[in-house]
């Protein structure tokens, strides 16, 4: 199973989350892709996607996490001991969330989210001052990202299989270019080419 994990303002319809799942639908895997709406709230985020994975053994579970989503990706990889794969990660939310307190519109679909203060408390419940076994990790980072510093996502992830995109952007415009090492990296076969 891949369970997709989007961004602050973001949703299952980014450009990165419908890319995964059309690949995988296309590799006739589309049934171990989730890619859940996620609430405002990161505890119930997080509940909620542990409720998703609930009964898949770690060996045959990936978490994908986007910008915000891969701050999430990254506590429950450390609780469950599965795979994860970190798309330029927040690495303190619970600081670059401060300014964005209140009400936002969200990037597809229309809607909005509220960001209270609360949230940036939950947010520091879930900090993980150090990973674990970094080989399960891959982190892919761009120098160009405009909303994050990929200096402290090298620094989070010490051991880590590292990308590091000369350039680029916060979105991974060019995402697509590491589709199928990244579902490789998942355990989806691929078709010889």
């Amino acid at each position: 199973m891949i369970l997709y994990l989007h961004g602050f303002r973001s949703s299952p319809h980014s450009f990165k989350a419908r890319l995964l799942a059309a690949r995988l639908q296309a590799l006739g895997h589309a049934h171990a892709w989730a890619c859940p709406q996620l609430p405002v709230s990161p505890l119930a985020s997080v509940a909620m996607a542990e409720k998703l994975i609930a009964d898949v053994p770690p060996e045959h579970l990936t978490l994908i996490g986007s910008s915000l989503g891969g701050y999430y990706a990254t506590y429950l990889a450390q609780r469950v001991g599965c795979r994860c794969v970190l798309l330029n990660p927040a690495t303190h939310p619970y600081d670059d969330l401060e300014p964005w307190l209140g009400e936002h519109p969200l990037w597809h679909g229309g809607g909005s989210v509220l960001v209270e203060q609360h949230h940036l408390g939950e947010l520091r419940a879930l900090e993980v001052p150090n990973i674990s076994r970094p080989e399960r990790y891959w982190l892919i980072a761009a120098t160009g990202d405009e909303v994050l510093d990929y200096r402290d996502m090298l620094a989070k992830y010490p051991g880590a299989r590292t990308t590091l995109i000369d350039g680029g952007d916060h979105g991974i415009s060019d995402f697509a270019a590491y589709l199928d090492d990244v579902l490789a990296f998942c355990g989806v076969p691929l078709p010889n080419d």
